[in-house]
């Protein structure tokens, strides 16, 4: 199999994956896709999110161009009104005979850490304890940005290629997170149960521009770059900065540390078009709210990067006419390539 195509056949089914932020859906329809599947979310009258299949059976108009009714939906082409499970509970032009096989798929959901997750397999296997856990997300002590969204026009694994490559900061986010050691130093490479982690540490260089004013420290530090990537589809950015001389590989964290994790989300929509979920977790400054605000704009500044080069990476790898290469820092992006294409293969044979 060429390796762009690695864990590209299909997606992982028996999974969680973000449908958006809780605050995007309310008492009206809300269409989206994920898995190539068509889905209506709204909620009830208790405020719980109800995910169905956006089609009725009948004609297969979208539910999400009907209504919704107390805690049910109705059809706009005939009517046909189904509850939160997808069963067809009435049916107006044919009151004493409902048909027997009026029903939609109903999709397990749960809103957890601000934002709507959605079980896109057999209802049977999901487990809300695998919805990705966030330490210290309650404790006052650690600040956090706003939430960010954004689509993108290519497959999600070249989203995870690039959540998985410390070293392209050092071309693409000049202004941000680029800094001394970004472009060559070596990275160590660890397998986790589900996933990767790509990491180094930068010792005794200066901080990029994004992080350089937040430090209570300087103006050169130890810095370690943590790129990890867990099935389906979750990364786990982490930057710990010490004092100069209190970080590396051998050592405990250090309690001066300023540490800052980046939670993303990336939702296949099909096999050209992604949404992208995020939001910033620090351990300081947790009551500056101008800061959360600064580093929300700078992450989107540099997600937006992103967003440009693996826009013309989709193109430019679906169009072309030539081989091309792996280099060395793909070695991470081609081990959780494989598990996904390993663990795609395990669902079908089960299936």
């Amino acid at each position: 199999m060429r390796p762009d195509l690695i864990g590209a056949e299909g997606f992982l089914r028996n999974s969680w994956y973000v449908a958006g932020r809780s605050e995007d859906f309310g008492r009206t329809l809300s269409a989206v896709t994920i898995l190539e599947e068509q889905i209506a979310i709204f909620r009830d009258t208790n405020g719980n999110a109800i995910a169905l299949e956006d089609a009725c059976p009948h004609r297969k108009l979208p539910l999400s161009r009907g209504s919704v009714e107390g805690d049910n939906v109705v059809c706009g082409y005939h009517g046909l009104t189904f509850d939160c499970t997808g069963e067809c509970v009435i049916a107006p032009t044919q009151l004493d005979n409902p048909p027997r096989r009026a029903a939609v798929h109903s999709y397990p959901a749960e809103d957890r850490w601000g934002f709507l997750w959605l079980w896109m397999g057999d209802p049977d296997k999901a487990d809300r304890d695998e919805i990705l856990d966030i330490p210290n997300f309650d404790n006052p002590d650690w600040g956090k940005t706003p939430k960010g969204a954004m689509e993108m026009a290519c497959h999600y694994l070249y989203i995870i290629d690039n959540l998985l490559d410390p070293s392209h900061v050092a071309w693409v986010h000049l202004s941000s997170f680029a800094g001394a050691g970004t472009d060559n130093r070596p990275l160590d490479l660890e397998e986790i149960e589900n996933g990767v982690i790509v990491s180094r540490w930068v010792l005794g260089e200066e901080p990029p521009p994004y992080y350089k004013a937040m430090l209570p420290f300087g103006p050169t530090c130890d810095r370690k770059q943590h790129y990890e990537c867990r099935l389906p589809s979750t990364a786990i950015n982490m930057s710990v900065y010490t004092p100069a001389g209190e970080g590396g590989a051998q050592r405990p964290v250090s309690p001066n540390a300023f540490v800052n994790i980046s939670y993303n989300f990336i939702t296949p929509v099909n096999a050209r078009q992604s949404r992208y979920f995020w939001f910033q977790h620090r351990n300081m400054h947790a009551e500056d709210h101008q800061l959360s605000q600064r580093m929300f704009e700078g992450a989107t500044m540099a997600f937006n990067e992103d967003k440009e080069v693996l826009e013309h990476v989709q193109t430019g790898m679906a169009n072309r006419k030539s081989g091309y290469i792996n280099l060395g820092l793909d070695a991470g992006a081609m081990r959780f390539r494989t598990r996904v294409a390993r663990q795609i293969r395990s669902e079908t044979s089960a299936d």
